[in-house]
């Protein structure tokens, strides 16, 4: 994003570190429903989890190592297995690139989308009041970009809260959507993923 326009909030939401844990987090729970369908073993799944919990991702050795791989989700794992140690390799087990990606790419969706309709309960509430405030304030309406009847402010600011309201809606519809989308590209299914074909687990992201 550009730091100049760019909140906070938001910001931290597309940044590298965000990913990286997300990553982290949609890896160690495929290895928790494996531990549960007994294809890896319980211990390393808690290890996985304990470890890279604690774990400090360094994005400028990620992109070191992405350097020599040529593979963003491969210098990810190479560098978690640095944290996780030996029980590293039960790590992406029955998963392709895709799982990770396309799923944090949705929880990312899912927290703007949380974090831009707090800011419209804001505004509504704003442009509520202000409408209110002004509805016998009289002002020109326009129309083709020239003078036409009188108006009130008030009516303006009310047009604008049903638009931003409408706007409100859609993006609660697009926010109800976004865990649900699915992945546009699948590799061939792996011996481990047709076994684990049914998993028993769901996280819920948002």
């Amino acid at each position: 994003m550009i730091p100049r326009y760019a909140r906070a909030p938001m910001a931290a939401i597309w940044a590298p570190e965000t990913r990286f844990r997300i990553w982290f987090e949609i890896e160690a729970h495929a290895a928790s429903a494996m531990a549960e369908l007994g294809l890896i073993p319980k211990e390393a799944a808690k290890t996985i989890w304990e470890r890279g919990s604690a774990a400090k991702f360094d994005v400028a050795r990620i992109d070191e190592i992405e350097r020599e791989v040529k593979h963003d989700v491969i210098a990810f794992l190479t560098h978690l297995a640095e944290h996780i140690g030996p029980d590293a390799r039960f790590v992406h087990a029955g998963l392709t690139s895709s799982d990770v990606l396309d799923t944090c790419f949705n929880v990312q969706l899912v927290r703007a989308a949380d974090l831009l309709l707090a800011d419209l309960d804001t505004l509504l509430a704003a442009l509520e009041k202000r409408a209110r405030e002004h509805k016998n304030t009289p002002t020109i309406g326009r129309s083709h970009g020239i003078h036409a009847e009188p108006t009130t402010f008030g009516v303006k600011l009310a047009y604008a809260y049903a638009e931003f309201d409408r706007a409100k809606a859609r993006l609660q519809a697009a926010r109800k959507r976004s865990p649900l989308a699915p992945s546009p590209a699948r590799s061939a299914p792996t011996p481990t993923s047709i076994r684990a074909s049914k998993p028993t687990w769901r996280p819920r992201w948002a």
